[in-house]
């Protein structure tokens, strides 16, 4: 009877640390200059996203993970019910705004699973230039991005599952896409 006490002080403190990470991962710089990721609040939501759907595709490939990758998304969504309040949204307009966000997500998160699964990058390239990109995606850029997507899904593959349950997520850095001008 004591144990799951312990379990749940154990998952309370595991979910801000994998949330933290890809929050932090998202806000790198070097998305938003050398990737071409709108500096806006779209952008930065679109990587938070991208990042998110990443880690809850690798959490549910191990039953024993897939608590914990509903848990956090549903952190994901209290840090953004939280940021509308402060940013003035008032609290009538907050659940339209949130359930957009969900639907959002899962959109994003069906076609980069989709595209993920592709052999070619042309289906994943399309996705992120659609949503990183809101369509206007330099296709430079958009092909970086979807490889440096593969690299990080990749890493999260190879990352122990009691790593991940321990709150220890490692993202691949992103290298500057390669100049062509």
């Amino acid at each position: 009877m004591i144990f799951p006490l312990f379990q749940r002080g154990k998952l309370r403190a595991t979910i801000p640390a994998l949330y933290g990470t890809i929050v932090a991962q998202a806000r790198m710089p070097c998305f938003y200059r050398d990737f071409a990721v709108p500096d806006t609040l779209e952008g930065r939501f679109e990587m938070i996203v991208l990042h998110l759907t990443l880690l809850v595709e690798r959490l549910a490939e191990d039953p024993a993970l897939r608590r914990l990758g509903q848990a956090v998304f549903d952190h994901f969504c209290q840090d953004m019910d939280n940021n509308l309040r402060e940013m003035g949204v008032g609290d009538l307009a907050v659940p339209k705004r949130m359930r957009k966000m969900g639907e959002a997500f899962y959109g994003r998160a069906q076609a980069y699973r989709t595209a993920l699964a592709g052999a070619d990058d042309k289906a994943l390239v399309g996705a992120l230039a659609r949503n990183v990109y809101s369509g206007a995606a330099p296709p430079l850029a958009a092909a970086q991005l979807a490889a440096y997507m593969r690299e990080a899904a990749a890493a999260l593959g190879a990352q122990e599952s009691a790593s991940l349950a321990a709150g220890v997520l490692q993202f691949p850095m992103p290298a500057a896409p390669a100049d062509t001008g």
